[in-house]
């Protein structure tokens, strides 16, 4: 006889901690900006012809080669058919992976519409056009900033989850990125949305369609062997592209999953990753 109740209670419980996480916009961006101030980092915004962009790197980045990590979807679901509110990231990993590099030559890039508001963040550019060309261009514009601000001579890109993905096609198009490299990267979102049954990302560019342009870059590319989100079949599909000679490293990591453990094995990955 407690079963409704229980199962009530799970609802109402399930509303507030998703409704909580879709409205703590403030505290969303006051983790990011303490993480980076605990390392003695300098946040910034970048300002692009579409979108604006928060970046966090070290007050002495400087040199001619600059590393730069860029961020996942975030929260941009609330529910399966929900979509947030807002894509700031609760646990911005892609941040805590570049605050665990340890060097100077690093820097941070958001995704649009992350930790800013602007009047071009509709919902679609972190549901279906998570990937549109107004996006890759936007970053692309954000990593020629970048670049001039640190003096940077060429790039090292390295993504998470749909970070990955934006690596990818950004890389796709310019000529100075030397090394790619995902983590959990969505390669494939065409074979991601048919295996999880889901509807197509028909506003995104797919990275697995460049895959002539990134035929001449290094790349590595880490996956969960746990990953039930983006699991290895996404990458071995983006790899399949590829010709016989230049089909890019794809290293599948024991012990994690989709966000986990990924901070804890980083130090130990970024070595292997050359």
């Amino acid at each position: 006889m407690y079963k409704p109740f229980l199962c009530t209670m799970m609802f109402i419980i399930v509303v507030v901690l998703t409704g909580c996480a879709d409205i703590s916009l403030t505290k969303r961006n006051e983790t990011a900006d303490n993480l980076a101030l605990k390392h003695g980092w300098q946040n910034s915004t970048l300002q692009t012809a579409f979108f604006s962009h928060r970046t966090y790197f070290p007050k002495s980045t400087h040199g001619d080669h600059l590393t730069v990590y860029i961020e996942g979807d975030g929260l941009a679901w609330i529910s399966r058919n929900k979509p947030s509110s807002n894509p700031t990231p609760i646990n911005p990993l892609a941040l805590k992976l570049a605050l665990s590099d340890g060097t100077n030559n690093v820097a941070y890039l958001a995704r649009p519409c992350q930790y800013v508001n602007s009047n071009q963040c509709e919902q679609r550019y972190w549901t279906s056009a998570r990937f549109a060309e107004e996006v890759i261009a936007s970053t692309d514009e954000a990593l020629s900033q970048l670049k001039k601000q640190t003096g940077a001579q060429e790039l090292m890109l390295i993504g998470y989850s749909g970070g990955g993905a934006v690596a990818a096609l950004v890389a796709a198009r310019r000529d100075d990125v030397v090394k790619l490299v995902t983590v959990a990267g969505n390669l494939d979102h065409k074979a991601w949305s048919d295996l999880h049954n889901i509807s197509a990302l028909t506003d995104s560019l797919n990275a697995a369609d460049e895959w002539q342009n990134l035929a001449d870059i290094s790349q590595t590319h880490f996956v969960g062997a746990q990953d039930k989100i983006v699991p290895l079949a996404v990458a071995q599909s983006y790899q399949r592209r590829f010709t016989t000679g230049y089909k890019p490293e794809v290293k599948v990591i024991e012990a994690t999953d989709h966000h986990c453990c990924w901070l804890e094995l980083w130090p130990e990955l970024l070595e292997s990753k050359y």
